[in-house]
């Protein structure tokens, strides 16, 4: 049996988890690098009978899927994979297993980007680091208005933070509620209003057919020129160009970003160099009870799964 560990940007996986089980009835391969290329990526995996892939780094669809005859099992992290055909895997007879996971390292990251845009945290580090001293003046959050775009398990956390910090709080969503912001201390408002109103836009929503591109040059063009929008949810929730066109002219004062339409963000992107942006890596999992977890569960089930491999003969 060999088995694919895929993605392990910062060279950690088999020192997050106790993969010695797994090692003792299989060659295990670990890649540091990103494949975009499907072709590539093919002939890669080719020989793997197991795939274990780091959230949605590496999707594997049905036109992936198929042309790899070998495999046998995916491990995923995290509770639940967009980027995987699941569909496909079953018809194939492939097993796809989860992991548990948590969410406070992504509401952690939220509240540094807002504060590190807020601030401008970065420019003043660098300053210092290279000599100088002040170079801003930084916008004091309490009194402002936190706008929470979908108020779910993340938003509502982000939303208690905000509230911490002397901010007030509205939300909006299609399936929100009143009463359900009434109960998180909330103020429910109409969308337009939600963007007519934000001092910081955060959103906080899962990424389907009906959320992407909900953030768009119109919804753009309602907010304050002094707005601040914070992005730890998915990329293609915010039409990417949209967002790029008011950083530019400044119709948008400012925005902190931890997903990307493309991921790695391609070399030469905008979003890299634009001087009112704070642009993060996709860091919203990446914390050390995160990725203990994800391993950690990722090597028990991928050896539970040898186990009854080996038992059936």
């Amino acid at each position: 049996m060999k088995v694919a560990i895929l993605d392990d940007y910062q060279q950690v996986a088999l020192r997050m988890a106790d993969w010695s089980a797994v090692a003792a009835r299989a060659e295990i391969v670990v890649f540091h690098d990103h494949l975009a290329d499907p072709d590539a990526l093919v002939e890669r995996l080719a020989p793997f009978d197991v795939v274990c892939v780091m959230r949605e780094r590496t999707p594997l669809p049905r036109s992936i899927i198929e042309r790899l005859p070998n495999l046998r099992m995916i491990a995923s992290t995290g509770p639940f994979n967009a980027s995987i055909d699941l569909g496909a895997a079953a018809e194939r007879g492939i097993y796809v297993s989860t992991t548990g996971g948590y969410i406070e390292s992504t509401v952690e990251l939220t509240w540094a980007l807002i504060l590190a845009a807020a601030r401008r945290l970065v420019d003043e580090s660098l300053s210092v680091r290279s000599g100088g001293w002040q170079t801003s003046v930084g916008r004091q959050l309490a009194g402002s208005v936190l706008a929470v775009l979908g108020l779910g398990r993340i938003g509502t956390r982000v939303a208690r933070v905000g509230q911490a910090f002397g901010m007030q709080v509205i939300a909006w969503s299609a399936n929100l509620t009143p009463q359900a912001t009434e109960q998180a201390g909330v103020s429910y408002v109409p969308k337009d209003e939600l963007f007519r109103l934000a001092d910081v836009l955060t959103i906080h929503l899962v990424l389907s057919e009906r959320t992407r591109h909900l953030v768009g040059a119109d919804e753009l063009a309602l907010m304050k020129p002094t707005a601040l929008l914070v992005n730890t949810s998915r990329g293609p929730i915010v039409d990417e160009a949209a967002l790029i066109g008011a950083l530019q002219s400044h119709r948008l004062a400012a925005a902190g970003l931890d997903v990307f339409d493309i991921e790695p963000l391609p070399a030469g992107h905008p979003l890299r160099s634009l001087d009112n942006v704070v642009a993060t890596p996709h860091l919203g999992y990446v914390a050390d009870r995160v990725y203990r977890t994800f391993y950690g569960e990722a090597a028990a089930k991928i050896a539970r799964w040898l186990d009854d491999v080996s038992r059936a003969g």
